[in-house]
């Protein structure tokens, strides 16, 4: 029997399907498809962290939208410096989400 999984997955991920008795199919994706994949697998995270109950479920997928998000950084030769500044600039201009505001609809006036 055939599980299709299509996704990034990490590192040692195959030593434990293979461990697990199962025989994994797996390509090493290019530049282009990686950057594609790591955006794909942030979403696939924070929607698993929609459903997370526990504290150690939560920090599990917490831990993981980091590490995407670090390689991200990465690959987008981005500056924690300049992340940090712009996120500063963006609160300032849009506010944070201290308030914990919720926007159920707006009216739209003619």
């Amino acid at each position: 029997m055939r599980k299709v999984y299509n996704k990034l997955i990490r590192d040692k991920i195959p030593e434990i399907i293979v461990a697990a008795g199962e025989d994994p199919k797996i390509k090493k994706l290019n530049k282009k498809e990686f950057n594609i994949e790591l955006s794909k697998k942030v979403l696939e995270e924070a929607k698993e962290l929609t459903i997370a109950k526990t504290k150690k479920d939560i920090l599990s997928e917490v831990v993981d939208i980091q590490e995407l998000l670090d390689w991200i950084i990465k690959e987008q030769k981005l500056n924690r410096s300049k992340i940090k500044k712009f996120q500063k600039e963006k609160n300032i201009k849009r506010g944070s989400f201290k308030k914990q505001l919720f926007l159920e609809y707006t009216i739209v006036k003619k």
